[in-house]
């Protein structure tokens, strides 16, 4: 079980004698020394809170700014804060001066991106504990107690990120078992963060599902209802952000002219945000590739799209497991990487079948294209430059 910070472990981590123990309290990874010196440091009662702060913002290093202050489902659940720029960049271009209220605000993520370019922010949140916590965080903005359910604002653009566990873990998937329910939100000018597998068509309220991934990982479905996007602006939208550099948007505006050819030079691998909005047409067309089949997402050319890791075939043909042993063989292949789409075929139960050896490494695609089950030996590479 997490530990359970109280307001009272709160008050004492913000004030400056917690401040200092933090500052000079660095976990060695052995429990029971670890705890001794919090003790030596502040005594029994806030030992435990000060021993998890120190190990939570250890876990946050890198990611979230230094020196917050955290639960641990707090910090599972936090917005990326890449993710959270992101919106906060596009509410900023639509909020039109009303008051922006993150109802949801837990510790402050999204309050802190969206102070950043706006004026008008409000954060609530129902749980005292994250409420504090928020409050040390983002000093200088406004923040109240209040249910998602009942906002303390009016006429305001508002921002929820429902929680998509119960208490016991188990994860939800279904709009109306989500803390707070999708279809109890205030309206109408609403954005909402959820899961990137939630069946969209049970939300007839979002105008527009904006699929949004950070450096290869899909982080979440954003919904946003009609207020906040234009009447002739897309439906679906894939958002991929990079940390390396400028990321790009794919829209169901964009033209999908694209045909269906045999295995070209290049397989390319969309990112999961095209995948999961329905987008790997209008992505194709965009860099002049084609589908294998309808109804697989990679795809073929013979350029892959600059800024991606793409995979250069070097042979491809009906597969067979033994076939595939035979060529691997022959390359001298000792090392492989196995991706399957469409197949019954665990990649981790075959690895051991193809009796690898030598000094080589190789990607193999397997895939179902048609009817038939194909195999193609590729070299992954990951093209230089930025896509648009």
């Amino acid at each position: 079980m997490p530990f359970a910070f109280s307001v009272p472990d709160v008050g004492f981590l913000t004030s400056g004698a917690g401040r200092a123990a933090l500052a000079s309290f660095v976990p060695t990874g052995d429990p029971l020394r670890d705890v001794a010196t919090a003790r030596r440091l502040i005594g029994d009662e806030h030992a435990a809170s000060l021993l998890e702060t120190a190990l939570l913002r250890g876990r946050a290093l890198d990611r979230f700014p230094d020196g917050w202050f955290w639960t641990s489902d707090a910090l599972e659940q936090a917005t990326a804060v890449p993710v959270a720029d992101h919106r906060a960049r596009r509410l900023a271009a639509v909020a039109d001066g009303r008051v922006v209220h993150d109802v949801t605000c837990s510790v402050g993520v999204e309050v802190a991106a969206l102070s950043g370019v706006l004026d008008r922010v409000v954060g609530s949140d129902l749980d005292p504990v994250r409420l504090a916590m928020a409050r040390a965080n983002v000093p200088a903005a406004w923040l109240v107690r209040a249910d998602a359910l009942a906002p303390v604002t009016r006429d305001s653009v508002v921002v929820a990120d429902p929680a998509r566990r119960t208490s016991s873990g188990r994860r939800v998937r279904r709009p109306e078992e989500m803390t707070p329910p999708l279809g109890s939100l205030p309206g109408p000018d609403l954005v909402v963060s959820t899961a990137p597998g939630l069946d969209f068509t049970l939300v007839p309220w979002a105008r527009e599902v904006e699929l949004v991934s950070l450096d290869g990982r899909v982080r979440e479905a954003a919904l946003w209802s009609a207020g906040l996007v234009p009447d002739d602006g897309p439906r679906r939208r894939a958002t991929v952000l990079l940390s390396a550099g400028p990321g790009y948007e794919v829209t169901d505006l964009d033209d999908d002219t694209c045909p269906v050819t045999d295995v070209d030079q290049w397989l390319v691998d969309p990112d999961g945000a095209v995948v999961r909005a329905g987008l790997v047409r209008h992505y194709a067309a965009r860099h002049g590739l084609a589908q294998l089949d309808p109804h697989l997402a990679y795809l073929t050319g013979p350029h892959p799209p600059s800024g991606t890791r793409a995979f250069r075939v070097l042979e491809h043909g009906p597969y067979s497991e033994k076939a595939l042993r035979q060529t691997l063989r022959r390359r001298e292949v000792g090392r492989v990487e196995i991706l399957v789409r469409g197949l019954d075929v665990d990649p981790d139960r075959l690895r051991p079948r193809l009796k690898l050896a030598g000094p080589h490494a190789a990607t193999v695609v397997l895939a179902r294209v048609g009817r038939g089950a194909h195999a193609s030996v590729c070299e992954a590479v990951t093209t230089s430059g930025s896509q648009r």
